[in-house]
């Protein structure tokens, strides 16, 4: 798989933009301020329908403009197919397949799959579980594009719950009973779409361990590193089976995790009322990331955090390599943030990648083994150099 051209319209600060890469390394070199994250950005945007850098979508509208466009022509095994993306302020996006309309955006996830590596990871080791949470869930949706559907079923339930704990806690606290008859029903449809989620995390989770331990290991800056190791902190605690989510163990049932989900539910109840805020469910768990007997988070020094949250790049790389069609690598402003030996085992997979799309800011960062086509971004022009 690799990405063949990139065409941006009014997307963050370029008014208009078109590349044509092909297999292999691409680098775009540009100073800090000229544009050239913004267009990895839009090709991770056209394989996630998120940003790296921002939650939300309007900071990608270029300032003054009313929409913004990304169109991506993907090659996979011999077959092109042309993704466009039109992201408009306060109204729902657009997306069209060789031009043609889908009924939703995300429709176009699987056809790009992408694995981004930028300075921002570290917060994937040093920052809140949300980060992590994310981090399964984007890996989980490139593995499987229907989970994107059932992250978006979770969120809008959970809104809806957590607006009638807030109201019927409120009216409990002022004598009267409330409407907590209905929260039955939606604990149901929590528990519904929760099992779903959370069970494919605890698969996820089993399946990249084994990846990270490996790849901890060959990036670690020292001859014999700590060993790294994922594992699953669930809000629903031990009622999970205790063969999930393990390398080896059980495949995870989405029907016995939704019932332990629902029986959890019914435990916290009280609790939940007088808070106001649903306090079980996969918006509530955490990537538990360990170091010999450690937590990372608060532990691991500046160095082994850089390795763990490249660790868990290249596993998820890797994963996705073993599972089928390989995605393209986009490593973002990273090879100046590493020492040499964390550099070179970076530049060694990305050297054998179908396609590694690559920024920097001067060409003296870049490993020699990534010689390949050359981009030069100023002054809002983007030229490939000669």
């Amino acid at each position: 798989m690799y990405v063949r051209q990139l065409q941006v319209v009014d997307f963050r600060s370029w008014e208009q933009a078109d590349l044509t890469f092909e297999p292999g390394p691409s680098v775009i070199i540009g100073a800090n301020g000229q544009g050239k994250t913004n267009l990895v950005e839009a090709i991770g945007y056209a394989a996630t329908l998120g940003s790296h850098r921002v939650a939300t979508d309007a900071p990608m509208i270029r300032h003054g403009a009313a929409r913004a466009v990304v169109r991506t022509a993907i090659v996979n095994e011999g077959r092109e197919l042309t993704i466009e993306l039109e992201i408009t302020a306060g109204k729902a996006n657009r997306a069209r397949i060789n031009r043609g309309p889908v009924p939703r955006p995300r429709d176009v996830l699987g056809i790009l799959r992408t694995v981004l590596f930028a300075p921002e990871d570290l917060a994937l080791v040093r920052g809140d579980p949300g980060e992590r949470r994310r981090f399964l869930d984007d890996l989980l949706v490139l593995r499987a594009p229907r989970f994107a559907g059932v992250r978006s079923d979770y969120e809008r339930v959970l809104k809806q719950r957590n607006a009638l704990l807030k109201s019927s806690g409120a009216a409990r606290r002022a004598g009267s009973k409330g409407d907590i008859a209905t929260l039955d029903v939606w604990d149901g449809h929590l528990a519904t779409h929760g099992g779903q989620l959370l069970a494919a995390r605890l698969d996820l989770v089993a399946d990249l361990a084994p990846h990270v331990v490996a790849a901890y290991a060959g990036v670690a800056g020292t001859d014999k590193p700590t060993s790294a190791a994922i594992g699953y902190r669930s809000s629903v605690g031990d009622s999970l089976e205790p063969g999930y989510g393990v390398p080896g163990g059980d495949r995870a049932d989405p029907e016995i995790v939704g019932d332990a989900l629902l029986a959890a539910l019914a435990a916290n109840r009280s609790a939940e009322l007088e808070r106001g805020v649903s306090l079980v469910g996969p918006h509530r768990d955490d990537l538990e990331l360990v170091l010999g007997e450690a937590p990372a988070k608060g532990y691991a020094s500046h160095g082994e955090s850089w390795s763990f949250a490249l660790a868990l790049r290249l596993a998820a790389y890797e994963l996705l390599r073993s599972e089928g069609s390989e995605p393209v690598l986009v490593l973002d402003d990273v090879f100046a943030e590493l020492d040499r030996r964390r550099r070179a085992r970076l530049a060694e997979v990305a050297a054998a990648a179908e396609q590694v799309l690559i920024t920097a800011a001067v060409e003296e960062d870049v490993p020699g083994e990534l010689a390949g086509n050359r981009f030069t971004v100023a002054g809002g022009e983007v030229s490939r150099a000669r």
